[in-house]
């Protein structure tokens, strides 16, 4: 039978496609990894990596034995998880893929407070386009997203944490800078900034757009909010964007304005996703509740909804 370092190398090389960066990702030698796959291949009979000077490529029994490797594998870390919490919750790490559009403004305000309240608990993150992470969540990379909700996805488990208002950023020489709040209808005609295709927020900046009448711009696209945030403060446009990201680089910024909407803003729900059935569920709800705690104290542009 196949070992599980055997496994690990494989999946190892299946993600790099490389033979000394794989044998690198496992702390191993290259010759190493080499042998160790070989064996591999004599245990099944099979050839599972077609090797060249010039490139690797996993054949398709080989992608299939992947797939399956990394089910394996991750059954196992349920088995060692299990094992752990039957001492106690949140002492240990969790891989947390997080959206590009919510990372780096709600991790500054609930990882201090996690970290005085909880100091064994290591939060590892990875950030990416939605379909990437969850992709990473369904074979085992993460173990755990902060995600827009909802997620309909018959292997998943999800909580909503908390509502985010969505608000309308622009020039401060734009004529609405002047108004304290603006009325969705005031969009129409307007230049609308938004991410690329790909992200969560692109297309529920689409549908507001396609709803108030604005025009949506294809021509310049943002890769992050950082970026369209420059854009807007040189006249391109406006952008709609979350109240956590104002809270963090547009309020107190000259360059550019926010204003809320007037009446019942747009919103988008964040929440967590897990896989159905980890051993880790209790882990993760009681994650759930202290950020709801922390977001009640720190995050008053929000409603928390655990």
């Amino acid at each position: 039978m196949p070992t599980l370092q055997q496994l690990r190398y494989l999946i190892a090389l299946a993600d790099t496609l490389h033979f000394r960066r794989a044998a690198e990702m496992c702390h191993v030698t290259q010759p190493t990894l080499s042998a160790q796959l070989k064996g591999l291949e004599l245990k099944l009979g099979a050839e599972l990596v077609e090797r060249s000077r010039s490139h690797v490529i996993i054949t398709p029994l080989g992608q299939a034995v992947v797939d399956r490797a990394r089910r394996a594998l991750r059954e196992v870390d349920e088995i060692h998880t299990l094992a752990a919490q039957s001492h106690s919750h949140l002492q240990s790490t969790i891989r947390v893929g997080v959206v590009q559009s919510l990372g780096s403004y709600l991790l500054p305000l609930i990882v201090p407070g996690l970290h005085q309240s909880h100091p064994a608990l290591k939060l590892y993150m990875r950030e990416g386009l939605p379909d990437y992470l969850l992709q990473s969540l369904s074979d085992g990379t993460v173990d755990l997203l902060f995600f827009p909700l909802p997620v309909r996805r018959a292997d998943f488990e999800s909580l909503s944490i908390f509502r985010e208002p969505i608000e309308i950023v622009l020039p401060c020489d734009h004529p609405y800078a002047a108004e304290r709040e603006i009325a969705p209808a005031m969009l129409r005609g307007e230049t609308i900034l938004s991410l690329e295709p790909g992200h969560k927020l692109y297309e529920q900046v689409r549908r507001i757009c396609e709803q108030y009448g604005a025009d949506l711009s294809r021509d310049y696209e943002g890769t992050s909010l950082d970026t369209l945030r420059q854009m807007v403060a040189m006249g391109m446009g406006l952008s709609l964007m979350p109240a956590l990201y104002v809270k963090s680089e547009v309020a107190h910024q000259d360059i550019v304005v926010a204003r809320q909407f007037r009446g019942s803003p747009p919103s988008r729900t964040i929440g967590m996703i897990w896989r159905k059935g980890t051993a880790r569920e209790a882990e993760f709800r009681e994650l759930a509740a202290q950020i709801c705690a922390i977001l009640k104290e720190r995050a008053k542009e929000v409603i928390v909804l655990g």
